[in-house]
């Protein structure tokens, strides 16, 4: 399924265009004064799933030792170069067995590629066996409640490069429990433009299900709205609601 995701393989380079490590400051800096606020133990290490390009291990790093786990080569290639001293595993987080405990688990970017409640109910099983008691898993998510269709632009130029990224995400009503992304690449270079353009379908669940899923492998949830992260994107009136779940793992 991975290779056939062009912006995390093909098109993994423009993350360099359209990103910057300083971008990931406020959000990732938000999400380790939440687990450190929960967590039942000292939280050292951290195991973040769905690590992508390595953005934001950036952050995570400064706090952490951090090992990745993503799908992707081309996102893995990129994450591999930017921070050497981290372990970064190819891996499907819904089978991944490292048979050790950590004592965080993150995914702050990737739950979304669940697109089932069997596949999300899998991602659980595998967060949850690698932390440690007392720990924390952290989870920036979507409600099926308050989610709506949505368009952004990204836009980034260097080396002679001009890039457009545009991202329009469409609830489709005759697919429950799933939402679409579409992604169109523009990108000039010496005056020639080239469009490429690359389609996911991702799962989207109810507040109640997010609920049952936490309490159902033995975590005590804590739950905030995420505000702000994405608006300097956002095109028009839209909005992009985001809920992050923090999940306390029984002693």
């Amino acid at each position: 399924m991975a290779q056939e995701w062009k912006a995390y393989n093909d098109l993994a380079w423009t993350e360099d265009w359209l990103v910057q490590p300083t971008d990931y400051d406020d959000e990732v800096g938000f999400y380790i004064s939440q687990i450190t606020r929960y967590s039942l133990i000292e939280p050292n290490t951290l195991l973040h799933l769905g690590s992508g390009a390595g953005g934001m291990d950036w952050v995570f790093k400064r706090r952490f030792a951090v090992t990745g786990v993503d799908l992707s080569p081309g996102m893995l290639a990129k994450a591999r170069s930017a921070h050497p001293e981290i372990e970064y595993i190819e891996s499907d987080i819904r089978f991944l067995r490292l048979g050790r405990q950590f004592d965080a688990v993150a995914i702050p970017d990737c739950i979304d590629y669940m697109a089932s409640m069997d596949d999300l109910n899998m991602a659980f099983e595998t967060a949850v066996c690698h932390l440690k008691p007392g720990g924390v898993l952290l989870v920036a998510g979507k409600t099926k409640e308050t989610f709506r269709n949505n368009n952004f632009a990204y836009t980034g130029e260097k080396d002679g490069i001009q890039i457009t990224l545009l991202e329009n995400n469409y609830v489709d009503p005759t697919r429950p429990d799933s939402y679409q992304a579409t992604f169109i690449y523009l990108i000039r270079e010496r005056g020639e433009l080239t469009v490429h353009m690359d389609r996911h379908l991702l799962g989207l669940f109810s507040q109640e299900s997010w609920e049952k899923l936490f309490v159902g492998h033995g975590l005590q949830l804590h739950q905030t709205a995420i505000d702000g992260i994405y608006e300097p994107y956002l095109l028009e009136s839209g909005e992009y609601p985001m809920q992050l779940f923090v999940g306390v793992k029984e002693c």
